[in-house]
């Protein structure tokens, strides 16, 4: 019985979370409207710019996560690491480095648009 209510509580969690971010994103929006803001203010121009990179930076961290996982095994079955210790440490250490890797793609691309 025990068992049953972990996944229908974490669901239920992120529902509520959810529900309350949207719900309460609406009223802001709809007070900004009442109060004659611009909608500018929804969307600004930096974030527009941000999100035509947002595929790459998953790509490049979801490539360096699966060569993290890849490193992972190699280092539990050649080294004999214990397998929660090789395949951790080598997910956050790749992801890392995935992460970093975009940030100087972006900085370059940034640069050469100025």
């Amino acid at each position: 019985m025990e068992a049953i209510l972990v996944p229908i509580s974490m669901f239920a969690t992120v529902f509520g979370v959810l529900y309350m971010h949207y719900t309460t994103r609406h009223k802001e929006r709809i007070a900004l409207i009442e109060k004659g803001t611009d909608a500018s203010v929804f969307y600004p121009s930096d974030k527009q710019k941000e999100k035509k990179f947002y595929s790459l930076q998953f790509g490049i961290l979801a490539v360096c996560i699966g060569f993290g996982i890849l490193m992972g095994n190699i280092l539990h079955q050649n080294l004999g690491m214990k397998d929660e210790v090789a395949y951790n440490s080598m997910i956050f250490l790749m992801g890392g480095i995935g992460l970093i890797v975009f940030h100087v793609i972006n900085l370059k691309q940034q640069n050469s648009n100025k």
